[in-house]
């Protein structure tokens, strides 16, 4: 498993990062180095440092919620902190072999500043992400389908992907997406998986977020597939605990959609208002079913009426070239979070084709949203919550 490989990793970059801390404060004042004050720090980092699984192994109540909740924002913390503390520790490695060696940036004074500006740059960087990820944008698209769409010259899509509501993505969140979809006067409503955050049990209030889900409005109504998260597993800092036989999207998933008013699509074909084709794709790294296959593009598009305009959700943004070769118009996507966090943003836009946005793959549109939720950290760095606007104009 990848997180039981990175766990040494993260206890020696805790330690590091306690050592360094406490090696600044010991200079900007005596008083810091007495035992009554690095104790307690240290207990403090050690304690923040174990909260994801503390919250793992609680039963479900309000302060496993709360301790959740603050495990989130630690990540994030930890991670800057970490890059910045490495960072000028790296530049200052660099300067021991040069003239720098002799001048105050190795002084006591030039030790506090260094630190004080790593703090500063962290707690900035960090305030950002917190707040940017809570604030969720509009982006919009436009598109052009050489097809006729029945009596219909034009239709706008709203794309929806990365709830992952749970602990960290509560009914405030919800709520604010509701409000920004009935906004967008809406003919059709999609979301592209990762719904929940591995369970449909941790949600902070199931009556208000189903109550937002059926407040969304739309000519056509709100659809929606599964991702890879929408899966009855333990989750630990962002790391699902799959031991055990294969994980299934469990039945309480399935009735709360039913409970939001949410059609939920897995592997099927809908021709809606007879005028186009929605094809809703189960996840393909986590599928969800005891046997653990879901049906190809192929299967899904065969025996439709390709002079019908043909959308597909599908949350991973893959098969791009088999899904325009199946003949579908418009792909909707997720899961990439844009990286969500830089510098997490560069190795995602590698490993993508399309890792964000809008690009055309033959006669198809590929559109990917960076989602509303976060996954592990709640922050986002370089990246937006959003939901997704699509204008598309029929022109066959």
């Amino acid at each position: 498993m990848i997180f039981l490989f990175l766990l040494p990793m993260y206890l020696a970059a805790v330690v590091y990062m306690i050592l360094r801390f406490l090696y600044w404060v010991k200079n900007c004042h005596h008083v810091f180095d007495w035992k009554p004050f690095k104790y307690p720090l240290a207990v403090w980092f050690a304690v923040s440092s174990v909260t994801p699984l503390i919250a793992v192994v609680l039963p479900k109540n309000t302060v496993t919620i709360v301790i959740r909740r603050y495990s989130t924002y630690w990540i994030g913390i930890l991670l800057y902190l970490l890059m910045f503390i490495a960072l000028f520790d790296l530049i200052r490695l660099i300067a021991k072999h040069t003239k720098l060696k002799d001048t105050k940036l190795f002084s006591r004074a030039g030790i506090i500043s260094v630190g004080g500006i790593i703090a500063i740059c962290a707690a900035v960087v960090c305030i950002y992400g917190f707040l940017n990820a809570r604030h969720i944008r509009v982006t919009k698209y436009t598109a052009e389908v050489n097809k006729s769409c029945g009596e219909r010259d034009s239709l706008r899509v709203v794309l929806i992907a990365d709830t992952h509501m749970g602990y960290a993505i509560g009914a405030d969140q919800i709520e604010q997406m509701a409000k920004r979809i009935n906004e967008q006067d809406a003919d059709l409503v999609v979301f592209a998986g990762d719904i929940f955050d591995n369970s449909c049990k941790n949600l902070d209030d199931p009556k208000r977020i189903a109550k937002a889900f059926r407040s969304i409005k739309s000519t056509y109504g709100t659809y929606a597939v599964f991702g890879n998260h929408d899966i009855e597993e333990q989750i630990l800092m962002g790391f699902t605990l799959n031991f055990g036989p294969k994980k299934l999207n469990a039945q309480g998933m399935y009735d709360f959609m039913d409970e939001c008013g949410v059609k939920l699509m897995t592997d099927q074909t809908m021709l809606i208002d007879d005028s186009f084709y929605l094809v809703g794709r189960r996840d393909g790294e986590k599928v969800g079913t005891e046997d653990g296959v879901r049906a190809s593009i192929e299967e899904l598009t065969e025996g439709l009426d390709k002079s019908k305009p043909i959308f597909v959700i599908a949350h991973e943004p893959d098969e791009l070239q088999e899904t325009a070769d199946a003949g579908a118009d418009i792909d909707f996507s997720g899961h990439t979070h844009d990286g969500q966090l830089f510098p997490l943003t560069i190795p995602v836009r590698l490993q993508w084709e399309n890792p964000y946005g809008m690009i055309k793959k033959d006669n198809m549109y590929s559109l990917v949203t960076s989602g509303v939720g976060v996954y592990g950290p709640f922050m986002r760095v370089g990246t937006k919550a959003e939901i997704a606007v699509i204008d598309i104009e029929f022109t066959g």
